[in-house]
């Protein structure tokens, strides 16, 4: 199987949602997250979606990339053999629930590596008035495809920073992933995918059993770091990005790691990593951005 890197800059249709609040309050239910920004309807302020939402957002064009590839000749049957790589987000501004979006991409890049072919699809949703509200970069493996014509389009891809010194007695969360989680992250966010509901098709294509949501494991760091590190204030949170490593099976216990912190006088990089019940991270790279809490977002 080939992919030929000329169909970097590939667009793909625009998608349109209204945003619901019961969508947004499941979200953070999906993941145990109680904080009241996103539960109480009677704050002042109204309610926020949690970050991860985001993510939640953009499925229906990732579960249904094929339909929304403008270009016919694409050859979509590749993308069958994806599997989620990394991810970047960064947050303009948080979703509000009862607002419009609209979410435009692309195949930003498709670059060659020993496993196959990297595929990164860039998606930038916006308000009704044309503004931004957040961009997710992803880059899926398609594992055994050959790229063609030595990749295209890495020049204006995000990076994910890296620490610069890992910090001693950073701290340490142990989240316990019980059996149920992805299915009920599965039915409160609308992310589905059967490898992690059925245990009959996750053997089917070689998995041990059912494994966790990516997006979920990150949406439990998102949740640890929002609480410890930005006073539980999610409009604070301006990037988040990782690399998923390892699988996470439901019934055991994850670790999330803070193993550096670099500050400055706009806000704190925050570097993690997410370790599985075997000792084997299941995030690497992980990185979260929190603006300080003084003074407004900039524009």
């Amino acid at each position: 199987m080939e992919l030929d890197s000329h169909f970097a800059g590939t667009r793909l249709k625009t998608y349109r949602t209204r945003v619901d609040w019961r969508h947004t309050m499941n979200y953070a239910a999906a993941v145990s997250d109680p904080n009241p920004v996103y539960l109480d309807d009677e704050r002042a302020d109204g309610i926020l979606a949690p970050p991860m939402f985001s993510s939640a957002v953009t499925w229906p064009i990732l579960a249904n990339i094929g339909d929304y590839i403008q270009d016919a000749t694409f050859p979509r049957e590749l993308l069958l053999t994806q599997v989620h790589h990394t991810e970047h987000l960064q947050f303009h501004r948080p979703v509000f629930p009862g607002e419009d979006l609209s979410v435009r991409g692309r195949i930003a890049a498709i670059l060659p590596h020993r496993a196959g072919t990297r595929v990164v699809i860039c998606l930038e949703a916006q308000d009704a008035d044309g503004q931004p509200v957040f961009t997710e970069c992803l880059c899926a493996m398609l594992r055994g495809v050959t790229g063609l014509g030595g990749g295209q389009g890495d020049s204006d891809l995000p990076v994910i920073p890296h620490p610069s010194n890992p910090m001693a007695g950073g701290w340490h969360a142990n989240v316990l992933i019980e059996p149920e989680r992805p299915h009920l992250y599965d039915g409160c966010t609308g992310i589905v995918f059967p490898i992690h509901t059925s245990q009959r098709f996750a053997r089917q294509v070689g998995l041990p059993g059912i494994i966790l949501q990516g997006t979920a494991t990150l949406a439990l760091a998102a949740r640890e770091i929002v609480n410890r590190e930005a006073s539980g204030d999610p409009a604070r949170l301006e990037g988040l990005a990782c690399r998923f490593s390892g699988m996470v099976r439901p019934g055991t216990t994850i670790q999330i790691r803070m193993v550096s912190q670099s500050a400055n006088r706009r806000g704190t990089d925050l570097f993690f990593e997410v370790w599985n019940a075997d000792e084997q991270p299941a995030i690497r790279s992980g990185w979260a951005y929190i603006r300080c809490s003084e003074g407004p977002r900039p524009a």
